[in-house]
Parts: C-alpha cells; structure tokens; sequence
C-alpha cells in the first residue's frame, strides 16, 4: 500500500496549467436557500456545469494527455458506466487518441449516448457483464491483450491531481478564508486531491468526506485502519457507490481528512429533489452527497462559510419516481401495509371511512381476491400529510380491529412486493 503518497500542490497546479483551457472553471456561488436554512454563507461548487456534467473530465484528461507517446501506442482503455467513461471519451476525441470503454450491458442507452457523443469516432464502446465489476475485468483482461493503457477512475495520481484542481479553484474564487468543505467521497480520488490543496493553502478549513450510507467504504476502512472491500453496498448513488477505495486514495483520506460521515439514500433524493424545485439544479445522486450532509453538521456550520462540491449532474430522467419515492420513505410520509381485508363488499369503503385522516391518500393498492377464503390480502401504500400522521394512522387500525402488517421494516417482503 502506499502509504507515504501525498499529492504535492505543486503538482495539481501542473495539472491545472494542463486543464486551462480543456475544462470549465465552474462557478462557486452563494446559495441562498441553504444559507438562510443553516444560518451560514453556504457555496455550491459546481462541477455539474462542467463540460461532462462531472468534474470526471480533470482527472482523466491529466492523466491521458501526460502518458509518454510508447503508452498511447496501443490506445487507452477504461471500465464505467457513467462520469468516467465520459471523461475518459471526451479526453480520447480532444487529443486524437483511440480508446475503448467497457460498460456494463445493463448500462441505460442514454448513457452510452453520452459516451459516443464525447468520444465521437475515437472511441469503441464494448459492453460486457451485469456490474461493474464484470465490466472492470473485462477491461484489465482487453488491456493485458491489447496492451492498451488503463485509466483508472480514482487510484491513480495523475487522475488525483487533476481532480484536486477542483481545490485550486475553489480557493481562487472564494478569495476569503472557508470554515468546512463538504466533498463527496466514492473511490476518494476527488477528496484526496482537494484535500492535499486545502491542507497545504487553507489548513484551517475543516474537511468533511460524504459517503452515501449503503456504500461506506472509506468511513469503514478508517475506522478498521486498512481498506475494506463491503461484500454488498446500495448501488443508488452510482457515481459514489464503491466496494472498495483506492490503495493510493486511502491513506491520503485518512491522513487529511477531518471526519467521513454517511447520508441514508433517502435523505440524497431529498435533497436532489429540493435542488430541482428550489434552485433548478439538476443533481445526480452524487452530486447531491455533499449538500445532504449539512444536517448533520447544522450546529457546526451555524455563521461559517461552507463550500459543497455539487460533483455532477449525469442523472437519468427515468429514475425520477424511485427518486420520489425513497424521499417519501426517508421522509416517513410514505408507509406499505398488507392488509387482510374480509371478503365482503364494502369493505375497502370502511377501510377508507374510518381508518383514512382528512390528508391521507392511499397511492397503491394490489389485490386480488381469493376462493373460498374469509379473508383476502391486499397491499396498500398511504402517503400521509406529515410524518406526525403515522401514529394516529396506526390507531385508527388498531380500533378498527383491521388485520395488517407493516412493510417498511420488512425488507425482505417490501422488495419482493413493492
């Protein structure tokens, strides 16, 4: 492992000369709905205006474009099924390079759009396995035969120094001195970087690293002192959900970085959904990792100036309902119930007269009935008013004598039926 790599500044400030002019040098601008709800100066620095809607693009154009002529020989070669792959592609097409991306056939046709459009004519898009992982070997396996080169989504330095241009920027722009940044965190390349910036310029501001709650793999290798790889993680918030960290990211995480804290994947589609109804912002579930975690640090922030890296915008429009409906779960104004229904007319209408408040709507509702039964199942979705609601909900069963069991803490059953 390497332990002893620190990214240098000067370094990263090499790499910007090298970015100047193929990146965005994207805003960094107050935000004030987040100020007035924390009682802080809160900017979003916001690579989801970059050129692939993700900061992505810093780090693999550093890392291409400063490979010898002998390395290029044979192309490049990557393994992505989102921000790094359009990094990588975009990067192939500025600088005339042939590249190949190994994505997951599962993959959603948008993306694979996207791809082609950055890469255009210099890249081969080949689709292979279910996950990432099959998608990930596959590429080493095509680069050992090929000996095309393998660009690395995080562990990698050149790809770390160019993703720590986001750090330099941030810095130039606030030009006054910044309390906490918030960096979301998925193989740690974007935060090492950042953080080898901020520890050298403004080693005052405290560095807060954001993983999504289902994909803990940086917090859990802190905490264990050597790398984790998690046998099963919550692929939700993709552009962060890793197995394992970087061997190169890890210890500079470790080292500077002030705290690692975990958001529910609930409380990320909040947050995506406030971003698009308040300020019209467009945020991918990683995007909106750093942001999620003001919550927990609301006390601390109160009257500071605090700077969130709104990481990328590359969300797919079809994933809006699971968007909405994980907030509502996250929320608690959405509960599941199988209900036992006696098999008799009216009955749906008792349910609906004695049990339903004033602001409850059932939103779903799956029954069929059953053959010489007394009693039939139905599974049923109430969307309440506020969470405040749900106890009086429960009552209202309760003293209706209505037969049901609850699904929200049933894993197993609310996957299988919801």
């Amino acid at each position: 492992m390497s332990d002893h790599y620190i990214p240098q500044v000067k370094d990263i400030q090499e790499a910007n000369t090298r970015l100047n002019n193929v990146v965005e040098h994207t805003p960094l601008t107050l935000n004030l709905n987040l100020s007035e709800r924390y009682g802080a100066a809160v900017y979003l620095k916001r690579e989801d205006l970059q050129i692939v809607r993700s900061y992505k693009i810093r780090g693999a154009y550093n890392k291409i474009s400063s490979l010898e002529k002998s390395s290029l020989v044979n192309g490049v070669i990557c393994a992505s099924a989102g921000n790094h792959a359009q990094g990588v592609a975009y990067s192939c097409q500025l600088l005339g390079i042939r590249g190949v991306i190994v994505m997951p056939s599962i993959t959603p046709k948008q993306k694979i759009r996207q791809v082609e459009m950055f890469g255009k004519n210099q890249v081969e898009i080949i689709l292979h396995g279910d996950t990432y992982d099959d998608a990930h070997a596959e590429a080493l396996s095509i680069s050992r035969e090929s000996h095309a080169t393998f660009i690395h989504p995080f562990d990698d330095k050149k790809v770390i120094e160019g993703q720590g241009t986001v750090g330099l920027e941030i810095l130039h722009m606030a030009g006054k001195p910044l309390d906490f940044l918030f960096i979301p965190i998925g193989g740690g390349g974007l935060a090492a970087g950042v953080a080898a910036v901020f520890r050298t310029l403004s080693p005052q501001t405290k560095l807060v690293g954001v993983e999504p709650e289902g994909a803990p793999a940086m917090q859990r290798s802190i905490a264990s002192g050597g790398i984790v790889t998690l046998k099963e993680i919550d692929k939700f918030v993709d552009g962060a959900a890793v197995q394992t960290v970087g061997e190169l990211t890890f210890p500079v995480c470790r080292k500077l970085l002030d705290d690692v804290v975990t958001v529910p994947e609930g409380k990320v589609c909040t947050t995506i959904l406030k971003l698009y109804n308040e300020e019209a912002i467009v945020a991918e579930p990683a995007g909106a990792l750093a942001i999620s975690a003001l919550d927990f640090y609301s006390d601390q922030i109160c009257g500071r100036e605090v700077v969130c890296i709104v990481s990328g915008s590359n969300n797919d429009i079809t994933r809006t309902e699971e968007i909405k409906e994980r907030s509502l779960l996250y929320e608690g104004v959405k509960h599941y119930f199988i209900v036992r229904f006696a098999q008799r007319a009216g009955a749906l209408r008792e349910f609906v007269g004695s049990v339903l408040g004033p602001h409850d709507d059932i939103t779903h509702f799956e029954y069929s009935k059953k053959s010489s039964r007394e009693r039939g199942p139905a599974v049923i979705g109430i969307e309440l008013k506020s969470p405040d609601d749900f106890k009086p909900l429960l009552e209202r069963m309760d003293n209706s004598g209505i037969v049901y069991e609850y699904l929200n803490e049933r894993e197993d059953l609310f996957q299988f039926l919801v």
